[in-house]
Formats: structure tokens, sequence, C-alpha cells
């Protein structure tokens, strides 16, 4: 439901514009002090103080003096819906197993694609709105949410009718955007024809894409390889899905020059991406999104965002909670890890989080950023200064947080 709101007071702190910011352009941030921020029926309709302000019938009203009010934070990579958890195999990779090990003997994906197919539509969903709860009290207003512990027809359609279930609530704290990734690994039924699979998956295809808005694949070696991605993708942008990839994770096999090749809106993970990736997908204007909780629970060094950021690509940031590689969704993480380890500035990563996150779903024009026109998605943070974000180490700093005009988490 879209809701009429007054903040007065506001301290804005905000990327400008409709399109992904690229380079070092990612450290402008536009700052409004003692500010009103008008929003009716969802939208922006008027940033400036307090004279010459409309009148909104039945608004409500928040006083952020001294707080400093940020767009909502958009995670463009999440994997929440799924079946079981696995906390043994966290376990194994402390003692020294890899991610591929693990799923070469049978864990990994597969493990919670076993799980999934046993849950039913409303258990993915209530362990999903869990997630989704949480994730709006740190100040998340949008988030994607993949498919791909299926692997076949009807648990993929289970889980994307689940996805489809969650954002259609009229409770719902968070929008949700939908993607396929049914080309998440290759089950062991097909172990040795990865080609036929993926001609399964594109035979699949037609009945999801009113389900989901973007095709995504597991673009690695021994999984889906450069020739079976492009052929999956191209067949995707043929039945109206826009593209995405995980790329370049564990190994550097050109998945961000496939990225570009492709103009797929967003290549992900990029721990091991070449320098040629980089310029390509810079030069075709593929959003780069980043995953440090990832790269921190596996113990891999971090993606090169200052790399991305100094060729001129745009990088958004993203949790990828999922029940394997990253247990975590955990935005402050995620900022501390991106100012810390990858050597980004703060305001490098509240565009990330933001407007480049937005760019990551192709939602530039509607969210990530505080303007006229947009939706009246923001973040209240508990103090007047916008770097106690990464300073404060891993804590939460949101006070509240506002999705669609309407106060969906009050923290202390």
């Amino acid at each position: 439901m879209a809701g009429n709101l007054f903040v007065k007071n506001a301290r804005v702190v905000t990327p400008i514009g409709s399109q992904a910011i690229k380079g070092k352009k990612m450290g402008d941030l536009q700052e409004i002090p003692n500010t009103t921020i008008a929003i009716r029926e969802g939208k922006i309709i008027y940033i400036g103080d307090n004279i010459g302000c409309p009148e909104i019938p039945d608004a409500n009203n928040i006083d952020a003096k001294g707080k400093v009010v940020l767009p909502g934070f958009v995670d463009s990579h999440t994997h929440l819906i799924f079946g079981g958890f696995r906390p043994d195999e966290f376990e194994w990779r402390l003692k020294g197993d890899t991610y591929m090990s693990i799923m070469e003997r049978g864990g990994g994906i597969q493990s919670t694609v076993n799980a999934t197919k046993k849950a039913s539509e409303d258990q993915l969903m209530k362990k999903a709105q869990w997630f989704l709860d949480r994730m709006g009290e740190m100040g998340v207003t949008t988030v994607e949410v993949k498919s791909g512990y299926g692997l076949d027809f009807d648990t993929e359609l289970k889980m994307l009718k689940a996805i489809a279930r969650l954002k259609e609530e009229e409770s719902s704290v968070i929008d949700i955007v939908p993607t396929f990734l049914g080309a998440h690994a290759v089950p062991p039924e097909y172990k040795g024809r990865t080609s036929e699979f993926v001609d399964l998956l594109i035979e699949m295809m037609p009945q999801f894409k009113d389900l989901a808005k973007f095709c995504d694949v597991f673009c690695e070696k021994n999984v889906f390889e450069i020739e079976d991605s492009r052929r999956l993708l191209k067949a995707a942008e043929e039945n109206g899905f826009k593209l995405k990839l995980h790329a370049d994770e564990i190994v550097t096999l050109g998945g961000g020059e496939l990225s570009a090749e492709l103009n797929a809106v967003s290549a992900d993970h990029l721990l091991h991406v070449s320098h040629d990736g980089i310029l390509k997908m810079a030069e075709a204007g593929v959003v780069a999104t980043l995953l440090p909780l990832t790269a921190f629970a596996l113990k891999e060094p971090y993606a090169p965002a200052r790399k991305f950021i100094d060729q001129g690509c745009a990088v958004a940031l993203a949790t990828d909670l999922n029940p394997g590689s990253c247990f975590s969704g955990s935005i402050p993480l995620t900022i501390a890890l991106a100012c810390i380890y990858m050597n980004m500035s703060i305001e490098e990563t509240i565009t990330a989080l933001t407007l480049n996150g937005a760019a990551a779903l192709d939602m530039a024009e509607e969210i990530g950023s505080i303007e006229v026109g947009k939706r009246g998605d923001l973040v209240i943070l508990g103090s007047d200064n916008y770097r106690i974000l990464p300073y404060y180490v891993g804590m939460n700093c949101v006070k509240a947080t506002i999705f669609n005009g309407n106060i969906v988490s009050l923290n202390p």
C-alpha cells in the first residue's frame, strides 16, 4: 500500500540520477541540510524547506532532526528462498574444504536442492519472510530474489510462485524482484550432459517469463562454461528476460567479457575477473555487483572494487544471502567490508547500495535516490553523520526504514 508521509528537519544524503553512476563519480553525493521530504501515495513529490511544502491530507510525520536520511538500500543479489540449512558445510570449510570440493561430494547447492524439493510453498514463504523482515530492519527496501534450488520444472515453479506471493502481499515491507536461476548447478542425473540440461532449461523458459524479470546463470568452470552460458542467456533474451550472470567467482573464465558481449544488466561476484573483462564491462555499461560477504565467508580474495571504479565501471554491492557460501544478509557488515577491505569510500559504498543497486535491477528510474518522482523509499540513520556506517563496525545504525511512503521498521 502506498503511504503519505512528511519527513521533516532531515539531512538528506543521496546520489542523483536515473542511471548507474560510473567510476569515481560514485563518490559524489548531494547533501541537503534541514529539509522536508513530502511523499504522497508512495511517491516523493517535494524536497525543500517547510515554506512551500504542499499539504497532504492524512499524512504521517517524522521529525528527523539530527538524523541523516538516505535512499532505501537495494540488495540486488540474494538467494533467500530455500529449504533446509547447511551448517555442517560451514564447519567443513573451516577445516579446509573448498566450495567446489564440497559441491563435488554431493554437498553444496545440491544439498539445498534436495531440501527445497521437500518443502511446501508456504514453508518456503514463511522462512523467506523472516529474512525479509530482518532486512527491512537494516534499511533494505528492494531485494532481488533468485530461484535455483529446484533444477527441475516443478520446484523452480514452486520457488517462483512463492516469490510472487511474497511480492504481492499487502503487508510486504520490501519490494521483491524475481530472477530465474535454473542454471545454478548441473543436477546429478545430467552429469556429463550439461548441454542437454541447458536444452531443458530453455524449454522451461517460456513458462516462467511472467514470473521472473531476470534470467541468471552460474557461469563457472565445470558448471556452466562460456558456450553453454551464452546459449542459455541468448535464449532467455529471446524469451523476454533481462540478463544477469554469476561470473568469474572461482576462476578466471571470461564471465565478465561474456556479460559485456550480451549487454547484461549486471555481472556478479567477479572475484577473479580479468583486466580485459573489467574494461569490456565498463565500456558496455554492465553493473559490477560485488558480494564481499561471500568472499569473507569463503576466505577468498575480495573482488577488485578499486580496479572497477578506476576503469570507469559502475559498482553495486549486495549480500548474496544464501544457505551455503554466505549465510548472511547483513548490510552493516557488507558496508564495513567494502570500506575496510575493498578500499571503497563510504560515499562510493552508499552509491553502490542505492542507485547502482537499483541500476543492477534495471530500476534506477524508480528508486535508488531521493528525488522528486521516485518512490518514497528512505533510510533514517540514528546519527547526523553518515560516516558512522562503516565506523560502527557490523552494527545496525538504522533508526527507521520507509518503504513506499510507509514506516515499515522503527528501531530503538
